[in-house]
């Protein structure tokens, strides 16, 4: 009687059915005869009969006839041809991805670069990014209403870019805070004083601000909510991208130690290891435990390992901190150093919105008044009170100017400031992020002592006193706050920016600062 025997699970066959129909037999029976058969009778492997030693073949187990050899023969070969073909196909898939990622992420960052040029040339001060925005906004509209499967393959084509910058957006706003010894060197110690009272109770009453018009504003339209449209997440960052950064900035830290102008300029040549240095820097502050990125986040940790890097550099040669941390951020388009890389990318993320925004054009539509009204609200009164404020501390009028756009993405805020004349755009770029790094460590603790329980009402207080990096850390916690978050992350800035390009706007805050 035949004995049933179970096909292995890690066999290779196993992984392969359609390169052999037999392979995918799981049940095989032993006749009396040794003979293994399959279950639709295809013969395998012959064992012959076990038997004592006494003179007759003391062999256990030998391979059965020519005939057999070559179709165990044949299904090996065919496995291996399976293996193969599967891992041509995922090093295909890799090199499709990469090179869509390329495509997109250049059209995009074209798209900025040509956008800058075309406002410079034409002497409009408005910012470039911005009108990009808008117009990718009303083409992805327009599409949705006339031919909503282009719409669609638009918004397909371009995930991956907005995808690469959602990933690597706090990394830039790094730039700002590296280079902050050097920005507030000439502003007196008592002025730092008044600026840090300005940015932390302003992004307190800007929460509250936010908060409770949002509360009003749905108590009187009453609006229930819905579930919103899926937020696609980036992928965490791997051992090997960990490895490969380390092996960057060992490389180019040596290479420029030794050969300080092997690139033609020392901000070329430090590029390289100061960049390394500030990806390292975010790669291993994302990867600390959520407890530690509480007081020390990973904006703060790339920061560091980029000034800590320059001050390694700045000591093995000689020349100091000064000088590394000035080839840091040149702002010299000819002479590019790791931050005017970073920096570059403030545009995109500009052009990024006009996606983010379509995709959760429903819930616009749907909570408009809450959202459009909380954020005109709030963002008047953070820059107004500002300005007001500041009088009355008697900070400065160019350092009042300076911090105005403090609760505005660090792309808009410099936006805004150079509208004004004389102010310090590594000022505001540093406010900015810190006032960011106030609401991440502490916006959730605020908001629950507000009592604010409301996903809406928390959203949009959230982004609209701490943007981006105040929404990362409720979103993380809080996902059904994040379309909410993101919304108002981007029409703050929008708003803000609208706001200030309008002359008389300018001139009563200009009136108020004093």
């Amino acid at each position: 009687m035949a004995t049933p025997l179970v096909t292995p699970l890690f066999s290779p066959l196993a992984f392969s059915p359609s390169r052999n129909r037999l392979s995918s037999s799981k049940i095989r029976f032993v006749s009396k005869n040794g003979r293994i058969l399959n279950s639709n009778g295809a013969q395998k492997l012959k064992l012959s009969n076990f038997r004592k030693p006494d003179g007759v073949s003391k062999r256990f187990l030998q391979m059965g006839s020519d005939k057999d050899l070559s179709f165990e023969r044949k299904i090996s070969v065919q496995a291996m041809d399976g293996a193969g073909t599967g891992n041509t196909s995922t090093i295909s898939r890799n090199v499709f991805a990469v090179t869509h990622l390329l495509v997109s992420l250049g059209i995009i960052l074209a798209a900025d670069y040509f956008l800058k040029q075309a406002f410079v040339a034409a002497s409009i001060k408005f910012p470039s990014a911005l009108f990009g925005m808008f117009c990718i906004f009303s083409v992805l509209m327009i599409f949705d209403s006339v031919v909503p499967a282009a719409a669609n393959g638009l918004m397909n084509f371009f995930e991956p870019a907005f995808l690469f910058i959602q990933r690597w957006l706090p990394l830039f706003y790094v730039p700002s805070l590296v280079v902050l010894p050097l920005s507030v060197r000439d502003i007196p110690a008592a002025s730092g004083v008044k600026i840090c009272y300005i940015v932390a109770g302003g992004w307190l009453a800007s929460l509250c601000v936010a908060g409770f018009t949002a509360i009003a504003v749905r108590k009187m339209v009453k609006t229930e909510m819905t579930e919103a449209e899926p937020m696609a997440k980036p992928p965490p960052f791997s051992t090997l991208e960990l490895w490969s950064w380390s092996g960057i900035f060992v490389i180019s830290f040596v290479g420029a130690l030794f050969y300080p102008n092997s690139l033609g300029t020392s901000a070329r040549t430090c590029l390289p290891f100061l960049l390394s240095s500030t990806v390292l820097g975010y790669i291993v502050g994302s990867g600390l435990p959520s407890s530690i990125k509480k007081v020390f986040h990973p904006i703060i940790c790339c920061a560091l390992s980029a000034v800590l890097a320059a001050l390694a550099f700045g000591y093995a040669s000689g020349s100091g901190l000064d000088p590394v941390l000035g080839n840091y951020l040149t702002k010299v388009a000819s002479d590019p150093g790791a931050g005017d890389i970073l920096m570059g990318f403030l545009g995109s993320v500009i052009l990024s919105f006009a996606f983010s925004m379509f995709k959760q054009r429903k819930l616009v539509k749907r909570h408009a008044a809450e959202i459009f009204t909380s954020v005109i609200v709030s963002t008047v009164f953070s820059l107004y009170s500002t300005a007001l404020v500041g009088r009355l501390v008697g900070l400065e009028p160019s350092l009042t100017v300076s911090i105005l756009p403090r609760c505005i993405t660090v792309a808009l805020a410099l936006s805004i400031v150079s509208l004004f004349e004389g102010t310090n755009s590594s000022l505001t770029a540093a406010v900015v992020v810190v006032t960011g790094l106030i609401g991440a460590n502490f916006v959730q603790v605020v908001l629950d002592k507000l009592r604010l329980r409301d996903p809406i009402a928390r959203g949009i207080a959230t982004a609209s006193s701490a943007h981006g990096l105040g929404t990362a850390a409720l979103s993380a916690k809080e996902p059904e706050a994040l379309p909410f978050c993101a919304i108002a992350y981007a029409l703050t800035g929008i708003f803000g920016s609208l706001l200030c390009s309008i002359p008389a706007v300018r001139q009563s805050l200009l009136a108020v600062v004093g």
